[in-house]
């Protein structure tokens, strides 16, 4: 049950060139699905990417922090088996997949960076995921099969596209992302891959992916549970014009945080269980950080959000998170998309009930609160919280 939320169409999505594509059916949970992709990377590619700060990560990012130092030549990634929780047995078969498309392709393993994404506690499948490499190298897939290949309990494929004119020519960028629960702004989304083939120098590139991710990842929730396998990658591989000057990598930037976002906020239309989205904008705060804090005591709360599915515009319930948050309140104005539901600690006195519920009947809305502090404002992004949602969890290993 996807929030106004199409699959992307595969003509929209561009090639980036110097990355090549390859999915493959191994069984790794559920038969006759994709379940694995290898994104392998022209020679002399820039990689960069941000993680979960969960403490109980998974091998696989364990890996991937150590293999950043070394020149990427490929990407792996497995869904149905998260490899977390799975101590040093697992960081073995990570290592395992890692060597076996090594010798495949011609390089060292730390020049793979391994990705997992399913059930916690379980051990890795390797051999079927060894023997359906010869099958993912083979087939030359596009980014909407890759989107598919990385999927668990998403419900749609997540992909997106943009074109963006630097000085030395037309730069693509393009990006896949996973995710329906377990989604928190604390490193990013499950996964989330996007590559371009512009030129971009590697220093400056670790610095676009953290912003990026600051601006779209790290600011969706759908049940403030962070994953163990968070893992945001950054591909340049070059192959295309320079992103040399300032405003050539400003350029680039936007273009690569457009895309981020676009995957960010189709993670949250497509929150297990979800029925609506919903904006949280803080506004006039003293701080971004204070703005977020306040922002996320809202998206994060269960009660606010099961108002949210149940089109009750409890009041209450939103003023006592933005409470919780530790921000002083005197002067809040708070609206429900345009209508203003309270002011100076309480209901105000044009409001009326009916307009609330229909502002919150709406599949989108936006909860604005305005502190009157400063001037600095923040936005995240979140959905209501639904049975479909306890439903789908019960049932995630049955």
């Amino acid at each position: 049950m996807a929030v106004n939320l199409a699959p992307p169409d595969p003509a929209r999505l561009h090639r980036v060139a110097g990355v090549d594509l390859g999915v493959a059916m191994v069984n790794i949970r559920k038969p006759d699905r994709k379940d694995l992709l290898v994104m392998r990377l022209a020679k002399g590619a820039q990689v960069a990417g941000v993680f979960t700060r969960n403490r109980f990560c998974a091998a696989p990012v364990t890996l991937c922090r150590k293999h950043l130092k070394n020149p990427i030549r490929a990407l792996v990634v497995n869904t149905g088996n998260a490899n977390a929780g799975t101590g040093v047995d697992g960081l073995r078969r990570a290592s395992a997949v890692c060597a076996a498309l090594a010798a495949k392709i011609g390089c060292k393993p730390q020049q793979i960076l391994p990705f997992s994404t399913g059930v916690i506690m379980e051990p890795l499948p390797v051999e079927r995921i060894v023997a359906g490499l010869p099958q993912a190298l083979k087939n030359e897939s596009d980014w909407f099969c890759a989107a598919q290949a990385i999927m668990t309990t998403d419900t749609v494929p997540k992909a997106a596209s943009a074109a963006v004119k630097l000085s030395g020519g037309m730069a693509t960028v393009t990006g896949i992302a996973k995710g329906a629960g377990m989604i928190r702004p604390d490193m990013a989304t499950m996964l989330g891959f996007v590559a371009t083939d512009a030129k971009v120098d590697a220093a400056k590139l670790r610095a676009v992916c953290r912003r990026a991710a600051d601006a779209s990842f790290n600011c969706i929730t759908v049940d403030g549970d962070t994953s163990t396998n968070d893992s945001f990658i950054l591909v340049a591989t070059g192959a295309g014009p320079a992103a040399s000057s300032a405003k050539d990598l400003a350029l680039l930037e936007r273009a690569v945080t457009e895309v981020a976002r676009r995957l960010a906020q189709a993670i949250v239309r497509d929150g297990e269980g979800a029925t609506k989205f919903v904006t949280v904008r803080v506004e006039r705060g003293r701080s971004l950080a204070e703005c977020r804090r306040v922002a996320y005591a809202i998206a994060h709360s269960p009660l606010v959000k099961t108002a949210f599915f149940a089109s009750d515009p409890n009041l209450g319930r939103i003023l006592a998170a933005i409470g919780n948050s530790g921000i002083e309140v005197e002067s809040l104005r708070l609206y429900i998309d345009d209508v203003l539901v309270a002011a100076r600690g309480g209901r105000h006195p044009g409001y009326r009930e009916e307009q609330g519920v229909a502002a919150m009947k709406k599949p989108e809305f936006t909860v604005r609160a305005v502190l009157n502090r400063g001037k600095a404002e923040a936005t995240v992004w979140t959905c209501d919280l639904s049975f479909d949602y306890v439903r789908i969890n019960a049932e995630y290993r049955t």
